[in-house]
């Protein structure tokens, strides 16, 4: 039983101290991964004890002295969400390379739920806040400001907490400007909820190509509504209805509502390429596994997360916006082979 206790016993930062003939304090300035590691003799033969006695370094302890946790609380309305999901392994994969954990909250669209989700995040103690939930008349951010807790928004932006999104401006542009290049001229945008910066900035890029080529988008044509699947398929659907006055050509400001329009249109006897283009955002995975391989706007998770991470003390209006790229596929094709 002795000899079980001594096996399980936690090796401390003095033990390698002693083992290795050094101060603490320098075992503890060697062994901090948060430095530059030193190539010194004496910094090689502390990191060889510390292996042979098995040493871990203990983060909640270290977080105490310095008063941080190592941790970060990212705040998102469900990983039921392709893009949602995307941005949290980003965020997390960026936190990682750093030395920090990501942990994930989900609150759906509930202010409500939104508080008690961030409330539950502070309570861990968690260093700073994440959050990819901000709508515009979201008053959470304002609160975390009062309170000087440490934030960044991801993927949208209230105007004046740090925030790290794609450029969706310049990413609606390019979408649009796609469709207009390949010569289509009768277009219909389905943007986001008009309570989302993302979808305003979309719809704003792709109206700037439209005046630019001169094209006049009927008020019809414009179609704001969620996010979902489901919302595509129904604006689709409408869209489609009539013959006469259905578009050659849709620009979805996300790519679950790209596969619901895409589904709208193939119940409206419609192939897609062909008679129909349809454009998405973000360039989820499944988008390139469509069976119809779906053209879209790539959204540069990973330089987003690694932006809002540096953002977290920054102050007030800091923004940083990531340019965006149009990934061409089978789902647009030039006006004169659409029906």
């Amino acid at each position: 039983m002795a000899e079980e206790q001594h096996e399980r016993r936690v090796v401390t930062l003095k033990d390698v101290a002693a083992a290795s003939g050094v101060s603490i304090s320098t075992v503890s300035r060697i062994l901090d991964d948060r430095t530059r590691p030193s190539r010194s003799q004496t910094a090689d033969r502390v990191r060889q004890v510390a292996d042979e006695l098995g040493y871990r370094r203990n983060m909640f302890a270290s977080g105490l002295r310095r008063g941080a946790t190592g941790s970060i609380g990212v705040l998102v309305p469900r990983l039921t969400d392709n893009v949602m999901a995307l941005m949290f392994e980003a965020i997390e994969r960026a936190a990682r390379s750093r030395g920090t954990f990501a942990v994930v909250a989900t609150c759906g669209d509930d202010p409500a739920d939104e508080r008690r989700a961030t409330e539950t995040l502070l309570d861990r103690n968690v260093d700073g806040l994440v959050l990819a939930t901000a709508r515009l008349d979201d008053t959470l951010p304002a609160s975390l400001r009062e309170r000087r807790v440490p934030h960044a928004l991801v993927l949208r932006t209230d105007g004046v907490s740090p925030s790290a999104l794609g450029d969706d401006e310049e990413g609606g542009y390019f979408a649009a400007r796609h469709l207009v290049d390949l010569g289509h001229r009768d277009i219909a945008v389905i943007t986001g909820p008009w309570f989302t910066s993302s979808a305003r900035a979309r719809l704003a890029g792709a109206r700037r190509a439209f005046d630019e080529a001169g094209i006049d988008v009927p008020e019809h044509h414009v179609i704001s509504t969620g996010y979902g699947i489901e919302s595509g398929n129904a604006a689709g659907a409408l869209l489609f209805s009539d013959p006469s006055t259905r578009p050659t050509a849709v620009f979805a400001a996300n790519d679950n509502l790209a596969i619901g329009v895409v589904a709208a249109a193939r119940a409206a006897g419609l192939d897609v390429g062909a008679d129909v283009s349809i454009v998405g955002y973000n360039d989820i995975p499944l988008a390139a596994m469509l069976p119809v391989p779906l053209t879209s706007v790539r959204t540069a998770f990973d330089q987003i997360a690694a932006s809002a991470l540096d953002l977290l003390e920054a102050p007030v209006g800091t923004m940083t916006r990531a340019l965006p790229t149009l990934i061409p596929r089978a789902s647009t094709a030039a006006v004169s082979a659409a029906g």
